[in-house]
């Protein structure tokens, strides 16, 4: 098991103060990318990948958020962000979509975007009914960063237990593969209605 530092994902997502008054409540908009697995769940596998955002997080949801995780801890983030309404929906080919349930756009100051989203994981019943160690990683994070043309790279963190650890004061993201996925050639796409 690794455990990484990675701040700036998950705190754009749950303590980053300063998204609050940077973000974007844009139009929907859909993304595609390249996803390359290269953890130790699926070696190798990739894959296209849609993610969809009908609609962006407001800043009280995300304020929510944020006290949930300090209050009471990350079994009670799991459960506000699965009562969050849907944001939107991520996708393989030839598969259903399964619900977003965060999404803040940040914009950069290179004209790009920094995209956050989080949800909780898809969980089969197999893996309920046995209660299998992956049970204990319920979240997905993705971060995306686009340049002004909307095109650029993120990373999806598929199994992952979030934590706080205290005496450093930062959040930590412990994945249940070792690495995450990779997002190569993103691409944004307004949505039209």
């Amino acid at each position: 098991m690794v455990r990484r530092m990675v701040c700036g994902l998950c705190a754009g997502v749950v303590l980053a103060a300063s998204l609050a008054s940077a973000q974007t409540m844009g139009q929907p908009e859909r993304f595609t990318a390249w996803a390359v697995n290269m953890g130790t769940i699926g070696t190798g596998a990739n894959s296209t990948v849609q993610i969809q955002i009908d609609r962006w997080s407001t800043d009280a949801e995300r304020e929510a958020l944020i006290n949930t995780f300090l209050e009471q801890g990350p079994d009670k983030l799991l459960s506000a962000l699965q009562k969050n309404r849907k944001v939107g929906f991520i996708r393989l080919p030839n598969s259903l979509g399964y619900d977003l349930r965060f999404a803040r756009a940040v914009e950069g100051e290179d004209g790009g975007r920094r995209i956050i989203i989080a949800t909780d994981r898809r969980i089969s019943f197999q893996e309920a009914r046995s209660q299998a160690r992956t049970m204990d990683y319920p979240f997905t994070l993705i971060e995306m960063r686009l340049n002004k043309d909307g095109e650029g790279e993120g990373k999806m963190a598929v199994a992952t237990k979030i934590t706080l650890n205290k005496k450093t004061n930062t959040v930590e993201l412990e994945n249940y593969s070792s690495e995450p996925v990779r997002l190569q050639n993103v691409r944004a796409e307004p949505i039209k209605k």
